[in-house]
């Protein structure tokens, strides 16, 4: 199962905010052994969060949406995917009675706007203010707070995915080929991930006072020794060496 991020708000973009969901999202991640596949920052413009909550909602990816739920004319997360999965928007009966019960009569008649959601969804737990999120297939969508939203993250992958875990790269080999030039190594990096698809590999070139190249393959154990083995005789055919440590 392939992991996204939609991070939402104007705010974002123009810089006036900045994002704290992308890195903790990545920590929280990490300590079950998963990692991001993808990521989307977009404003709130009606054609544009459109645009990447159809692509977004076309997947079957388990993705975390960050902003827009709220109940002013700038919050279209709720209608917007109502709008894509062809879906009304309706009082959701557990988040009225969420809501109602934190702010009773003075409820309505704005705050009830927030328990509208697109026929289908459930609702992710607010232990800040009760105002809930909510989950449509498996796209699971939060508040910007961090402190609103950041639970939720928590409380989903516990109750939701309990068994999702450990789909990271369980081992990664790095080496350093100094004064090298990608070009040198083209062929034998284009063997690798072509004998090797389910091996992550990249090449990072470095400039500075001792410009290098960082090779990383990433994947079962096995397969990185075989790659890596490719990968070191190549190095060494171009008349190039390779370190596992870079000279300072």
């Amino acid at each position: 199962m392939n992991i996204g991020a939609l991070i939402i708000g104007d705010e974002l973009l123009s810089g006036k905010r900045q994002d704290q969901h992308f890195n903790h999202l990545q920590s929280v991640l990490a300590q079950r052994g998963l990692e991001l596949s993808w990521t989307i920052m977009v404003g709130d413009e009606p054609e544009q969060l459109e645009r990447f909550l159809g692509l977004s909602l076309s997947t079957k990816d388990l993705v975390f949406s960050f902003g827009g739920i709220g109940a002013t004319p700038d919050d279209r997360t709720r209608q917007t995917v109502a709008r894509v999965a062809n879906v009304d928007l309706e009082p959701h009966p557990q988040a009225t009675a969420e809501i109602e019960a934190q702010y009773g009569e003075q409820a309505y008649p704005n705050r009830i706007l927030m328990g509208h959601l697109p026929v289908g969804s459930r609702i992710i737990p607010n232990t800040i203010n009760r105002v809930p999120g909510f989950s449509f297939d498996d796209h699971h969508f939060m508040p910007g707070f961090p402190e609103m939203a950041w639970p939720m993250i928590v409380w989903v992958l516990d109750n939701l995915y309990p068994e999702l875990r450990n789909l990271s790269p369980q081992d990664e080999q790095i080496i350093f080929v100094p004064h090298g030039r990608e070009s040198d190594l083209l062929p034998v990096m284009m063997k690798i991930v072509e004998n090797y698809p389910a091996l992550r590999f990249s090449s990072l070139p470095h400039m500075g006072e001792t410009p290098h190249i960082e090779l990383s393959l990433r994947g079962h154990t096995e397969q990185i020794n075989e790659a890596m083995a490719l990968l070191k005789s190549a190095i060494e055919h171009a008349n190039l060496r390779w370190t596992t440590q870079l000279d300072k």
